[in-house]
């Protein structure tokens, strides 16, 4: 068998209405994406007027792109960096002291590769408590970062981290434990 794109279908795929999909676009791109905007608190209320649920002593730096907020939860004293991309097609949730640095992707969709039809596979991510994502890191759909997990920069992970395991590389493999100084 081929791959044949024409065949392809996800309208079972439904992540809200086209007029708040449409709506979201226009605010995501002016005041998240915008690099001029270096307000965490008008992102946070953007981002809350669509449906997110976000916690206090969020800092969201300019320049965030995020695909559905209506899909994404963010604990208490998050932060999320410059250019980081939330694609959740799926839930996201981060829980508190989470922190996402500078151009951290996190995708909740990918295709399946084994269909001749390309078929569209979404899974929710959870970053667990004190958890972080390095910069330039990628985390896959249906990922679970245990509580304090690392992924060191430039790394990607299409598999659960544990808890206080620090990762690196592509795939992400542990390299050590994380110690917490008092």
């Amino acid at each position: 068998m081929k791959i044949d794109l024409s065949k392809y279908n996800n309208s079972w795929y439904q992540p809200g209405s086209k007029v708040k999909r449409l709506l979201w676009y226009f605010i995501n791109e002016l005041f998240l994406k915008c690099s001029l905007n270096p307000s965490s608190g008008l992102k946070i209320f953007w981002l809350k007027c669509f449906g997110a649920k976000i916690g206090n002593g969020v800092v969201i730096k300019p320049g965030i792109n995020i695909k559905y907020p209506w899909k994404l939860t963010i604990g208490n004293h998050c932060w999320i960096g410059e250019e980081v991309w939330i694609d959740n097609l799926d839930q996201v949730t981060l829980e508190d002291h989470v922190c996402l640095s500078q151009g951290a992707f996190l995708l909740c969709g990918n295709h399946n590769y084994k269909s001749p039809v390309f078929d569209l596979m979404i899974a929710p991510i959870i970053l667990k408590e004190g958890s972080w994502v390095g910069a330039k890191s990628i985390v896959g759909p249906g990922v679970i970062m245990e509580s304090h997990a690392v992924l060191s920069l430039g790394s990607i992970t299409s598999s659960n981290l544990d808890a206080y395991g620090i990762y690196r590389g592509n795939p992400a493999v542990k390299i050590k434990e994380r110690t917490i100084n008092d």
